[in-house]
């Protein structure tokens, strides 16, 4: 079962973002929900880096941010607060996060069926240079969230 919620309800969905553990653990923040649409920020540190020497960020992170943010602009179309799954996720990487620059991750629901939402995002500089695009499928299952999880 599903918690219904009105139409959109951003304040839901940040609190639910805002919670997840390995969000927290990156230092990524909520810059905005809007109905299908939302977007993280993450500022750049030096222990989410992956290379030494150049000081470039792990590809991970960029994957983490992209997955979450395209994980809450399915949870912003869906109209009821549910679980999610990723099913499918594809990134392109088009040049690597400049070395102590915070990347922003943008992400859309394009489409939505009663089980799978659709979803496209992309990662970039503040100056608006291009880090990464992605596609990704999430599930939204219908059941009710575990026990202790509040709406």
């Amino acid at each position: 079962m599903a918690f219904p919620v009105p139409a959109f309800a951003p304040d839901i969905i940040r609190q639910i973002t805002e919670a997840v553990p390995q969000l927290t653990a990156l230092g990524a923040t909520v810059l905005r929900v809007e109905h299908r649409r939302t977007a993280l920020r993450l500022d750049w540190r030096e222990d989410l880096v992956g290379d030494p020497w150049s000081g470039l960020l792990h590809g991970g992170v960029i994957t983490t941010l992209l997955d979450s943010a395209s994980g809450m602009a399915s949870l912003s179309s869906a109209g009821a607060v549910m679980q999610i799954a990723t099913l499918d996720l594809r990134i392109d990487y088009l040049r690597p996060a400049r070395p102590r620059e915070a990347v922003i991750a943008e992400a859309e629901c394009y489409h939505m069926t009663r089980s799978i939402a659709f979803v496209r995002g992309h990662a970039y500089h503040e100056d608006g240079t291009e880090i990464a695009t992605s596609t990704a499928a999430f599930m939204l299952q219908s059941s009710a969230l575990p026990a202790g999880t509040k709406p």
